[in-house]
């Protein structure tokens, strides 16, 4: 049995300039750590839990041990204010953007600055690494949402925001498409295969500050100046819960890398854990039923609407209990570029071969199950499940005959391939809409 990802640590910044670490597993003493000379604006865990970075207005990067020590390194990084980081998943690479328009990539055990890239015109507010590390997604003030190669280092792909800018962006888990949330209260989820908008939600009345993707690729966090924090269903392609329980704008939401957890925090110098409750399809299967875009009644729908009180009592992480200097270590409330943001919560798993614990914080109600007949019947483009392998004395003809076919019938083939896998996936969201459908009539008949 797989030993399961449990919640050690979370991590916080703000205004004070500080860095807080809250051990969660076990419940000690939070970590307060000082070194920054002015507001900080992100923080991240490296991959392994052993390293967290922060970047702050005084244009400074700083890498700190997560311990009593409190041990640091400093990237003299950007001309002005670095706005964001983030942190590859072989957890080698480090990229940083900043309000002096660029995004750098770094080696981040060598503390060794790799290349630059330079093609915004204003604030880079958030920079992403794709799962696999190849790609860079990164967002501006300009408007312009670009798609970078890591390895060309250039720009393959501009998307375009119209009536506001994309305040941060989250890759799915399968890397084929990503979250933006906007300063215009809207929620959209651009394809990285056809470069086109595949979702679009206006379920918030403010600023969404934040997206956080579920690890299973199945939901979608997102937090606003609205005060609530909502949760999309990717399959369904609609809202499904609204969560309330700051009492002002929620600057900051992420989910765990388990995805049990995911953690907010606001101008109301709070941060909430919560706990999930979700039974879904893995990233893979679920992005291939992604619905393509939000329909008008799913743009329009609140979803489940829970207050605090209906869900039982927040861990409030700013308790005076669990820090030793907690008047010291509120959040400032600020505008919200300048508050939480989402990596101000970051986590570290640890492993427990245990049985689950209780929840230790406000408990979400079960998200509805999904029918495992309405699955599609075949398998997708790609598959080799079930395919019957050459013959060992025919690989070296099959190879040789790859080698003369032209490159430009590869290009054409390799275009029809991705047009028949669009078809595939068309025809599976088809079905799975088609027995929604069915199992809703079925209720309907039955009352």
């Amino acid at each position: 049995m797989k030993p399961i990802l449990w919640l050690r640590q979370t991590a916080s910044v703000s205004n004070d300039s500080c860095l807080m670490i809250w051990n969660i597993k076990p419940q000690t003493r939070a970590y307060r750590f000082l070194g920054h000379t002015d507001a900080i604006f992100c923080v991240r865990f490296s991959p392994s839990g052993e390293l967290v970075a922060t970047a702050s207005r005084d244009k400074t990067i700083k890498l700190w041990v997560p311990s009593i020590k409190g041990e640091s390194i400093t990237f003299r990084a950007h001309t002005a204010a670095v706005r964001y980081l983030d942190i590859s998943s072989d957890g080698l690479r480090m990229c940083t953007g900043s309000a002096d328009k660029s995004v750098k990539v770094w080696n981040l055990h060598r503390q060794k600055f790799l290349f630059s890239l330079n093609q915004h015109v204003n604030w880079v507010r958030c920079c992403r690494f794709s799962p696999d590390g190849r790609l860079i997604v990164s967002s501006s003030d300009d408007k312009a949402i670009k798609l970078w190669d890591c390895e060309n280092q250039t720009c393959v792909h501009t998307f375009q925001e119209s009536g506001g800018f994309a305040a941060h962006l989250d890759f799915h888990p399968s890397g084929n498409c990503f979250a933006a949330g906007s300063t215009n209260a809207s929620v959209k989820l651009w394809d990285l295969r056809m470069n086109r908008l595949l979702q679009h939600y206006d379920a918030h009345t403010a600023s969404v500050n934040k997206v956080s993707c579920h690890p299973n690729g199945h939901f979608l966090l997102s937090a606003s100046d609205d005060a609530t924090l909502k949760i999309f269903d990717l399959l369904e392609g609609r809202p499904l819960y609204t969560l309330q329980g700051h009492a002002g704008p929620v600057t900051a939401a992420t989910f765990s890398a388990s995805g049990d957890h995911f953690a907010s925090g606001g101008k109301d110098e709070q941060v909430f854990l919560w706990r999930t409750n979700f039974d879904t399809p893995q990233s893979e299967s679920a992005l291939r039923r992604i619905t393509p875009r939000g329909t008008e009644e799913g743009t329009r729908r609140s979803g489940n609407v829970f207050e605090k009180s209906q869900t039982k009592t927040a861990k409030r992480m700013g308790n005076a209990a669990e820090s030793p200097a907690s008047d010291q270590n509120r959040v400032n409330a600020a505008a919200p570029s300048d508050g939480f943001h989402e990596d101000i919560l970051d986590y570290r798993g640890g492993q427990s071969n245990g049985e689950r614990q209780p929840p230790t914080s406000v408990q979400c109600h079960n998200a509805p199950r999904l029918n495992d007949n309405s699955a599609p019947s075949f398998l997708p483009l790609g598959s080799t499940a079930n395919a019957p392998a050459p013959e060992p004395s025919l690989l070296k003809d099959i190879a040789g005959d790859q080698q003369n076919i032209p490159p430009t019938l590869t290009t054409t083939l390799e275009h029809i391939l991705s047009q028949l896998d669009i078809l595939t996936q068309t025809v599976s969201i088809l079905e799975q809409r088609l027995t929604l459908l069915e199992d809703r009539a079925k209720e309907l008949n039955k009352t």
